[in-house]
């Protein structure tokens, strides 16, 4: 597209201009039209002579309800706060309203009175008086006000209308993507680059990507109030595990955790305790990525879990009166627990993101499990295995951060424990890929004494063994295996 198409189509305050003889088609317009360009131009253009007559669209906005919002709160500043907490600056379509808005809020800020006068006096300071049409223009806006008490209604007003703006410049850019997108990209990366321009507008994410540090340290100072008064959990996700949850605080939003260890120690159970855990007892949406067990294999593990009836029984169909009241007791309280379970075959990162965002949205997600991380694969031809699993670690923690939500990837330890006379695990021994410690947030290494060594004197417990822990503090917590139950407790428990 040339520049000058440019500008008229990124334009929303431009009138339509009818085209000119001289802008008419060519002789051989048809065949330029079916071939195209590099961006379109002659398509694009084609779109724009189809109906001359109908009128070029202003985005969404409401200027009435802009000035209702600003007049109600210089008539009366008790409004302001709840203004503050439905709007932003971008909010109005207008860039008066925007400067007004802003300097109303400073004041508010500075607990100074709020009036026209004293607006137009820090206007006329900032050099903006002017721009915004003169002190003239903020007496019009008080006195066109009906009623103060509507300033929360105009608000919402205006924020609906910014959101469909956004809304509108979202819909703008996938188009470009379209056209555009899949010259120097997979397309799987294209649709993926167009879902997380809808889904930033449904999150309300397209505001500025920094803050001052000013705007933070209130927020901070009451978290950290918030935490102090829930005895640290207030921010986190409860893992179950009383010694565990003490040292991290919970699972917390953006945070990558890797749960590693051999084949048949139990980091999938583990990784279903912390599911458990979000979801059945404290109510928080969770879901299941499982590239290894059936949505059935969950389940069952879920109800052994929790109704205290071995595995084995239930797989041997071994089952009792007493086994079945205690199953029909359990189940009836897991179907009420908001836990999704996707064992899809060959699942790409990009469903795997697709799926998440729509479920944060629906369900407001707080937590994802993906079990397990060696089974991902991308299906394109990559240069290593472990190029490909260092992709997928960086995305998934990406993935974390924007959803706001602890992201669990279960991972595989290599074989370097059972090399060594101390069969620990260590962090040097995460399969294929360096970056899962470099990515992770949380690294916890699962080790079972008794599955090297059945006669070990610490036969029954396991360590989750905190190697990395970002921000807070490393440590090991002995807990015990119940792997007949499909769980780990805490010791001392059941």
């Amino acid at each position: 597209m040339s520049s000058e198409d440019n500008t008229a189509y990124a334009s929303f305050d431009d009138e339509y201009v009818p085209p000119s003889d001289n802008d008419a088609p060519s002789e051989n317009f048809a065949y330029e039209r079916s071939q195209g360009t590099r961006n379109n131009d002659y398509y694009r253009r084609d779109q724009r002579r189809s109906d001359p007559g109908v009128e070029y669209r202003k985005p969404p906005h409401d200027t009435e309800a802009e000035q209702g919002v600003l007049g109600a709160m210089m008539l009366t500043s008790s409004v302001i706060q709840d203004v503050v907490d439905i709007l932003s600056p971008e909010d109005f379509y207008r860039p008066a309203h925007q400067l007004i808005y802003e300097v109303i809020i400073d004041l508010f800020a500075d607990n100074k009175e709020i009036d026209p006068i004293l607006v137009a006096g820090a206007l006329d300071r900032n050099n903006d008086l002017d721009r915004v049409g003169g002190a003239p223009y903020l007496h019009t806006l008080t006195s066109s006000v009906p009623t103060a008490a509507n300033a929360a209604y105009y608000a919402q007003i205006v924020a609906d209308k910014g959101v469909l703006r956004r809304l509108v410049d979202a819909g703008t850019r996938v188009v470009q993507l379209g056209f555009e997108g899949t010259e120097d990209a997979e397309i799987d990366v294209v649709i993926d680059m167009a879902q997380q321009e809808v889904f930033a507008v449904s999150q309300r994410q397209t505001t500025e990507d920094y803050s001052i540090l000013a705007d933070m340290l209130q927020p901070t100072l009451d978290e950290l109030d918030e935490i102090s008064s829930y005895g640290g959990l207030a921010q986190g996700v409860p893992t179950g595990f009383i010694d565990l949850d003490a040292l991290t605080n919970g699972l917390h939003g953006g945070q990558m955790i890797i749960i590693a260890a051999r084949p048949g120690v139990g980091k999938s159970t583990l990784a279903l305790d912390f599911v458990r855990s979000c979801a059945i007892e404290n109510n928080k949406a969770a879901v299941i990525f499982s590239l290894e067990m059936s949505k059935s294999e969950i389940v069952m593990r879920m109800l052994s879990a929790e109704a205290s009836i071995k595995l084995s029984d239930m797989r041997g169909g071994r089952l009792d009166d007493n086994a079945w009241a205690k199953l029909a007791d359990r189940a009836g309280q897991i179907a009420q627990a908001p836990i999704f379970v996707d064992d899809s075959a060959n699942l790409t990162m990009m469903e795997i993101r697709s799926k998440a965002r729509k479920l944060k949205q629906k369900y407001d997600l707080k937590m994802i499990v993906v079990d397990y991380l060696q089974l991902m694969s991308s299906g394109k031809r990559v240069e290593s295995r472990q190029q490909e699993v260092s992709e997928f670690s960086r995305q998934l923690k990406l993935l974390a951060k924007e959803l706001d939500v602890p992201l669990i990837a279960i991972s595989q330890l290599n074989r370097g424990p059972e090399s060594r006379t101390d069969k620990r695990p260590q962090l040097a021994d995460l399969r294929e890929s360096g970056s899962l410690e470099q990515d992770a947030d949380i690294v916890m290494l699962l080790y079972r004494p008794d599955s090297q060594d059945k006669d070990n004197e610490r036969a029954g417990e396991a360590d989750i063994i905190l190697a990395k822990h970002r921000g807070g503090p490393i440590d090991t917590i002995a807990v015990a295996h119940q792997l007949h139950y499909s769980r780990f407790q805490d010791l001392g428990r059941g």
